[in-house]
């Protein structure tokens, strides 16, 4: 029951975000993103130094 209020909840926060701050929402999945392939290209290169 908790879970499920709190995925609800977390969908309408994003919904609320994304329509009433469009640019701060854009600069935070923008900000994500880059995170994201950061870590990915960390693990690429320690990967590749242990074949290599």
């Amino acid at each position: 029951m908790v879970k499920k209020v709190l995925t609800w909840g977390s969908i309408a926060f994003l919904i609320f975000f994304v329509a009433y701050r469009p640019q701060s929402a854009a600069e935070v999945f923008k900000s994500i993103g880059g995170g994201i392939m950061d870590i990915a290209t960390g693990f690429g290169d320690f990967f590749s130094s242990l074949v290599a």
